[in-house]
């Protein structure tokens, strides 16, 4: 039963019933300025985002829906060429300049792995199961992560870390799996909901004194990703009826899709406080103040106890959603003749490349 009990949430959570509640906090770029370098006409209607990619001969949907069903996609050529620039692009900045450390985790996990980022046991319905005669987890059901949060959290699970090792800082790219079970009908078109997308994934282990501040930070990472690409967003926080299960304070970034004429989620960033912790018995030990303390002033020194061990924070976030990240690029670098820009920060990985056009 207490499984089922969601997370308290932090006073600044404003209230709310929907998304229609979510608070603005920021909003960055101007979404006239890429049409105007662009050269958009007035009569120019921006196509979608698969328009686009079919326009440059990358998109095999139909292909990927007669291998696997609804919800799949196919890339190929010039446009797999930049959602896998999009994945390098990413996890560089997140390395090299944000200070994550990289990781390679495994994409198939046990129920209690789940149930320790809290995914378990009230979303099950959302999962991919694996059958327990192809294959089980250390003896437990098996399931496809649904992200990368799930591996990264549970590194130290059922560990006491010291405080001096705090924060830790991971990332990692990998392919995520939803069954999207209460979603049918919606944003059926495109890349936008999928069963399968690829997805950086930023999870910081930190003490209750840091977390506020680097759950700050984190979605400021993110942030740095969108406007290095210069693709128009918001900021927003969310309110009690939208946000996570498992959240206590959430920031969702909401990029510009002109295509759609809104903005869409791209990132979402959570501060879960102690409550995945709690759920993993994912600890660390506070730094101890005095090495010794004087007794009754004598000048005999009595070694100072160690401290108790308390729960860790862990604050997750995307960073960012590669699939949507290559919609808002195609959407928003796309020319009325088909074409479509690269963005200067990708131009390195795409080996030079400025422009993809048409074939």
């Amino acid at each position: 039963l207490l499984d089922n009990i969601p997370n308290l949430l932090d006073d600044l959570v404003p209230d709310g019933d929907s998304d229609a509640d979510n608070v603005e906090v920021s909003k960055w770029g101007d979404i006239k300025d890429l049409p105007e370098e662009l050269g958009w006409t007035d009569g120019f209607e921006p196509n979608w985002h698969d328009d686009i990619a079919a326009g440059l001969n990358g998109w095999m949907g139909e292909n990927a829906v007669k291998i696997s069903g609804a919800r799949f996609a196919a890339l190929s050529g010039q446009v797999a060429r930049l959602e896998r620039a999009l994945c390098q692009f990413f996890m560089d900045m997140h390395t090299m300049e944000h200070g994550y450390t990289e990781v390679s985790v495994p994409y198939v996990v046990g129920r209690s792995s789940l149930e320790g980022t809290s995914q378990l046991p009230k979303f099950e319905e959302d999962l991919f199961s694996i059958r327990q005669e192809s294959h089980t987890c250390n003896g437990e059901d098996a399931f496809l992560i649904p992200t990368a949060e799930v591996p990264l959290t549970n590194m130290h699970r059922e560990e006491i870390l010291e405080e001096s090792d705090l924060p830790i800082s991971y990332c990692a790219l990998t392919p995520c799996f939803r069954a999207e079970a209460g979603s049918y009908g919606r944003d059926t078109k495109g890349l936008f909901r999928m069963h399968q997308f690829l997805k950086v994934e930023l999870v910081k282990i930190t003490s209750a004194t840091d977390s506020d501040d680097q759950h700050e930070l984190l979605t400021n990472h993110a942030q740095t990703i969108l406007e290095a690409l210069k693709l128009p967003y918001r900021k927003v926080r969310l309110c009690s009826g939208d946000i996570g299960f498992s959240a206590r304070h959430c920031y969702d970034l909401e990029v510009w899709l002109p295509g759609q004429g809104a903005y869409r989620e791209i990132s979402s960033c959570s501060n879960t406080g102690d409550f995945q912790a709690r759920r993993m018995g994912l600890r660390y030990r506070p730094s101890e103040k005095a090495a010794a303390t004087d007794v009754n002033g004598g000048g005999k020194k009595k070694k100072a106890k160690k401290p108790k061990p308390e729960l860790c924070h862990t604050i997750n976030g995307s960073g960012v959603a590669v699939g949507r990240a290559l919609i808002a690029v195609l959407e928003n670098y796309q020319k009325p003749d088909g074409s479509v820009a690269v963005p200067e920060v990708l131009q390195p990985y795409m080996g030079g490349v400025t422009l993809l056009t048409p074939n």
